[in-house]
């Protein structure tokens, strides 16, 4: 029997109430969905619970994805330093081995410093620093430059001493109380420091000014021999401040000197340390005693 051209549903009440259903159910969501799309242009936070409730439910998926990329991450970065550890092998190697070549050099050097100093009656007139102690202010606006050190009196710290960082000269103790010190920073104008080129120890003196900045002044007139990068180091003339401690270094020659920085930024140092004041008088009685004992004896070997 042929099949009827009519298709209608209307022959099928199932199919009637389907399509009936169907078009409800298209019509409560086109209205709720302008009810929303209205209720989020009027009020954006009507829905924030359900966002929060969203967020919820998919984080852990997104904890998951995160630790994925992460692995994924890790894996790439694994198979490049794989890659790349024979280049690297091979310049530690170098590496290694020029410091070791250097090492066995400075022994050299060390040994026959001391066999010199033996031969010559030189001591070693460096002292053990009184403290190490921790930076824990400094001024950086005021005309006076001032720092101040957690240790003071009760650890052996007294006025006059120097104070160092790693970099450099810091400046001299003014002002100690039992558990702190002051200390007058080598940018203060108040401070000079006697100093000379660490290469050739050409003298002059360091001196700060108001704005913070260090002058380097020569002690020889005539033309300008400084050079920007110039090294200035601690003569000991004068006593106070032990030679061969970085001061400052060339940042602008001028025609009477230079301006310069500071070798130790205090407001970048977190340790210093405390040393004994350099005694320069006994070290000139020490090598007027020496020169008076007469030449050293000879090395048979």
């Amino acid at each position: 029997m042929a099949r009827s051209r009519d298709l209608r549903p209307g022959y099928s009440r199932r199919a009637q109430y389907g399509i009936f259903t169907g078009y409800v159910i298209f019509a409560v969501g086109v209205v709720v969905g302008l009810v929303a799309l209205g209720l989020s242009f009027f009020d954006p936070g009507a829905f924030g619970f359900l966002r929060g409730a969203a967020s919820e439910v998919a984080a852990p998926v997104g904890e998951a994805s995160s630790a994925a990329r992460r692995s994924g991450g890790g894996i790439i970065a694994a198979i490049t330093v794989f890659f790349e550890t024979g280049r690297q092998n091979l310049e530690l190697s170098r590496e290694v081995a020029g410091a070791r070549a250097n090492a066995v050099t400075a022994r050299a050097t060390a040994d026959e410093n001391r066999r010199l100093k033996a031969l010559l009656h030189i001591v070693d007139p460096a002292e053990p620093p009184i403290a190490a102690a921790r930076l824990i202010g400094s001024t950086a606006a005021s005309a006076r430059r001032y720092a101040v050190i957690d240790v003071g009196s009760a650890r052996g710290v007294r006025a006059g001493q120097p104070v160092r960082g790693a970099a450099g000269l810091i400046g001299r103790v003014v002002e100690t109380s039992p558990d702190t010190a002051r200390v007058l920073l080598v940018s203060d104008a108040a401070n000079v420091v006697p100093v000379r080129r660490a290469g050739d120890g050409l003298p002059g003196f360091v001196q700060g000014s108001a704005n913070g900045r260090i002058d380097i002044r020569l002690l020889t007139m005539g033309n300008n021999p400084l050079h920007a990068g110039d090294v200035f180091v601690t003569s000991g003339s004068g006593g106070i401040y032990p030679p061969g401690v970085p001061v400052a270094v060339v940042a602008a020659p001028r025609r009477d000197g230079a301006e310069g920085r500071l070798a130790a930024d205090p407001g970048a140092t977190d340790y210093v340390i405390v040393l004994p004041v350099f005694k320069a008088d006994a070290v000139a009685a020490m090598a007027a005693s020496v020169k008076a004992a007469g030449p050293p004896p000879k090395d048979d070997n």
